[in-house]
């Protein structure tokens, strides 16, 4: 038996699924990447290192914070040029941001209507009006943030190499911690819906890889961990982890250790770090009575939710630091353009974002190599659903089967643009 997906709609980017099935024994799965290669990387050998984070930004119009600030603080490490608490503060919060809009677009307006039995996102609206309110007011938040501190939402314009080139004013920081206080039951609120919720039962043991960082729940900055007892330093990333590219693909993939998929996320973060998440985020993941390790990837999307509000909640906190600090700190001073090469890990929020990059002593750059969450996951997703799909099987419905595997696609929230950088 053939299985063939020709579009999956709802996610970022094009894809299809196709698998071969004989005698209910899976014998291949492969998402079909749908979208040329855009050459990122080639695209930014020779340029100034001025325009890096400007250009890589552009790889993603849903996650642009992230890739702006992987791109900086690669160069920032290959060049030694230091940060200011203030700046780092700024940019954790502008990360947050980036995890509750691009969450709450997902887990709401994406994800959550394979849940509901709901084919038209339409009616997905009428039957939740207060519900849909509830997710936009948090993803405006998290657009508010984003432009106040980084000048737009979509590819911001004040970060840059060394600090921000303008920062927000003190009475601009206590409006956003206003808004935060007001956004922050509205997020438990539509986390109460969301538990009420039945996701399907799958479960298939795995590697699962993210940031640590003693002492907070590390998004901005921190080592790479596993829960199969991996920890390395963002410059020793590419000795762990390794690229391949599959005949007539566009995309490269990542294995760790050239040997076995491995998965990134929210799910992977949580599992990894729970235990450092904000207060209200930890009562709100105890209440899901979810074990530890958690294989299954349909509970992404309610790890996104627990995100969510660890997010709202610890940028709240950051603002509030800020509200009491000179912000003028945060603006950017002069630093030694200087020949190097290094390494920068950031949580986007599909996964940990890697960027290495090689600078002369001019400030061009000599060569860059960037690893997308979605890249790292792909060959994951593919051996997950290899083993979801026999127990659908006994399903009749040609439809149905279908709409279950679109489901568990989606449920990985992938982005395509990402991966064909």
């Amino acid at each position: 038996m053939k299985i063939q997906i020709n579009h999956i709609a709802k996610i970022e980017g094009h894809a299809g699924f196709m698998a071969s099935v004989l005698r209910g024994d899976v014998k291949s799965a492969k998402i079909e990447v749908r979208e040329g290669v855009r050459l990122i990387e080639g695209i930014l050998i020779g340029r100034h290192y001025k325009d890096m984070p400007i250009v890589a930004q552009r790889i993603c119009g849903i996650c642009p914070v992230v890739h702006n600030l992987t791109s900086i603080k690669a160069i920032e490490n290959a060049m030694k040029v230091k940060v200011s608490e203030e700046a780092i503060k700024l940019r954790k919060v502008m990360e947050h941001a980036q995890f509750i809009h691009s969450h709450a677009l997902h887990l709401f307006f994406l994800s959550l209507a394979d849940f509901l039995d709901i084919e038209n996102d339409l009616n997905l609206v009428k039957e939740y009006p207060e519900e849909t309110k509830k997710a936009i007011k948090i993803r405006e938040y998290g657009m508010d943030l984003v432009r106040t501190i980084g000048g737009r939402v979509v590819h911001p314009l004040t970060n840059e190499v060394g600090g921000f080139k303008k920062v927000p004013t003190l009475e601009e920081i206590r409006e956003l911690i206003v808004k935060g206080e007001e956004i922050l039951p509205v997020a438990m609120e539509l986390g109460n819906f969301f538990k009420k919720i039945k996701l399907p039962e799958f479960s298939r043991p795995t590697e699962y890889v993210s940031l640590y960082k003693k002492g907070e729940y590390a998004i901005y900055d921190g080592n790479i961990t596993s829960n199969k007892g991996l920890h390395v330093k963002a410059d020793n990333f590419e000795d762990r982890f390794h690229e391949f590219q599959r005949p007539k693909e566009m995309i490269k993939r990542v294995m760790r250790d050239g040997r076995t998929s491995y998965m990134v996320g929210a799910i992977a973060r949580v599992n990894n770090q729970g235990e450092k998440l904000s207060m209200r985020a930890r009562h709100f993941l105890s209440s899901l009575n979810f074990k530890n390790p958690d294989f299954n990837p349909f509970h992404n999307v309610l790890y996104q939710m627990v995100e969510i509000i660890h997010c709202i909640e610890d940028s709240t906190k950051l603002l509030r630091e800020l509200g009491h600090s000179d912000l003028k700190n945060a603006l950017t001073k002069k630093y030694e353009v200087r020949e190097g090469q290094a390494a920068a890990a950031v949580e986007a929020p599909r996964g940990t974002l890697y960027y290495w990059v090689d600078v002369d002593f001019k400030g061009y750059i000599k060569g860059v190599n960037i690893i997308t969450p979605t890249a790292q996951f792909l060959t994951h997703l593919e051996d997950d659903i290899a083993a979801f799909i026999p127990g659908i099987l006994d399903e009749k419905d040609e439809k149905v089967r279908e709409k279950k595997m679109r489901a568990f696609i989606r449920a990985y929230d992938p982005c395509i643009s990402c991966a064909v950088h």
